[in-house]
């Protein structure tokens, strides 16, 4: 028997005694995309540095120095600037960075740009992370990863066409996914070198997409397909760093081709079933994550609704008392388990918002995957209405502009 919706102070209310939001610390806590600013127990005034980098946290050339900062523990002021992709660069940004490329690092007020560069002169002002960028040990590394990239991209955003072209840029992407884990297995850990280093930095960004965008576009598993690639991801999620930084499944398969200029599927069964599991569900169990899932999800889920209920109230292309209503049975039904009927026609709406959920920038992953289930078991209770197709040459319907009460 379904159950009346709970209102937003009773949904607060069960968010709080599971999660004390003054609890919180963004600021000397653990890695987290919401942060403004990062001090490590240092002050203030012992800041030299401001990261600029994207407003969705997606950004994987941002997402390297980020690590990198939090690995170190060197204080810095966070700077969101919106990428091209998503709506339009900010005038204040285009008048300090006029080429709008991020991310951008101000070190004692000196601008540099290019992720490589900036490590280079991070690693000048605060010593390198392990073995540095110029070491002999990390640039054959930087190169390989280079040459993986190249591989990737050849795979993923070139039509298949016939099949010889198809197989022939997987069997250039297998070849050098092979090279890299001969290069991981001739270390005694689970890293690119002996410990974690610089080098382990450089592979997590374009690695991360890889793992979605393959499984999405090409029913190919990289993380369950490859021994020490997974054991690699499995020693970088026990890191609290990376872990403020991962994103999902969902999230990368769905920005990446505007970014890319495009991600073609192969049309394999495989590839249709990773694609419709990614983007209908179920969500827990997928290749994206395998830490243990925290036992406040459901309440971070909760809470970063109700922050910004107002603009994903207003945003929504559903009437604001009809989406009003089924979001609270929606959250009713993810903090109680009871299940909570929708107004009828709130399917679309519900589904709107599940697809457009994006991790890190909203939740941490486990968070993020609850909240989808929660979003489309309450959806299929009233109807099979799919949400507004989400766009693939631009993600304006993600625009920062549109939330800017809450950012």
């Amino acid at each position: 028997m379904a159950i009346a919706p709970l209102i937003w102070p009773e949904l607060e209310a069960l968010s709080t005694s599971q999660i004390d939001p003054g609890q919180i610390d963004r600021v000397n806590g653990p890695t987290n995309a919401q942060s403004r600013l990062r001090l490590f127990g240092q002050t203030e005034a012992d800041i030299r540095i401001t990261l600029y980098r994207d407003h969705h946290a997606w950004c994987p050339y941002c997402q390297k120095v980020w690590l990198w900062l939090e690995e170190k523990h060197i204080p810095y002021r966070i700077e969101k600037v919106t990428m091209f992709c998503y709506g339009q660069k900010e005038d204040w940004y285009k008048r300090k960075v006029p080429s709008g490329m991020l991310p951008a690092l101000a070190l004692d007020g000196r601008i540099i740009t290019e992720s490589d560069d900036i490590l280079i002169v991070l690693e000048r002002a605060f010593g390198p992370l392990g073995l540095g960028m110029q070491d002999p040990s990390v640039l054959p590394l930087r190169q390989l990863e280079r040459l993986l990239f190249r591989a990737w991209c050849n795979w993923l955003c070139q039509p298949a066409g016939w099949f010889g072209q198809e197989h022939s840029h997987k069997a250039q992407f297998v070849g050098v996914i092979a090279q890299v884990e001969e290069a991981l297995a001739s270390t005694p850990g689970p890293y690119f070198l002996a410990d974690f280093s610089t080098a382990d930095v450089i592979f997590t960004p374009y690695v991360e997409r890889m793992n979605a965008s393959l499984y999405y576009y090409k029913g190919y598993s990289l993380r369950e397909e490859n021994a020490h690639l997974s054991a690699w991801f499995d020693a970088m999620e026990s890191r609290l760093t990376y872990r403020g930084t991962q994103s999902d499944f969902h999230t990368h398969a769905h920005d990446l081709p505007p970014q890319m200029g495009g991600c073609y599927d192969n049309g394999e069964p495989q590839m249709q079933r990773n694609r419709d599991r990614v983007d209908h569900g179920p969500w827990q169990g997928l290749p994206d994550v395998t830490y243990l899932e925290p036992e406040t999800s459901k309440a971070e889920a909760l809470q970063r609704v109700i922050k910004h209920r107002n603009n994903i109230i207003r945003v929504n292309p559903a009437e604001d008392a009809v989406f009003e209503q089924a979001l609270r049975c929606a959250l009713t039904h993810l903090i109680t388990g009871e299940v909570c009927q929708p107004p009828e026609g709130s399917d679309a709406a519900l589904r709107y918002l599940r697809d457009r959920i994006s991790v890190p920038r909203d939740m941490s992953i486990y968070a993020a995957k609850r909240l989808r289930a929660a979003l489309e078991e309450t959806a299929a209770l009233v109807g099979d209405r799919p949400g507004t197709p989400i766009p693939v040459r631009h993600r304006h319907d993600q625009n920062p502009a549109e939330f800017a009460r809450s950012l």
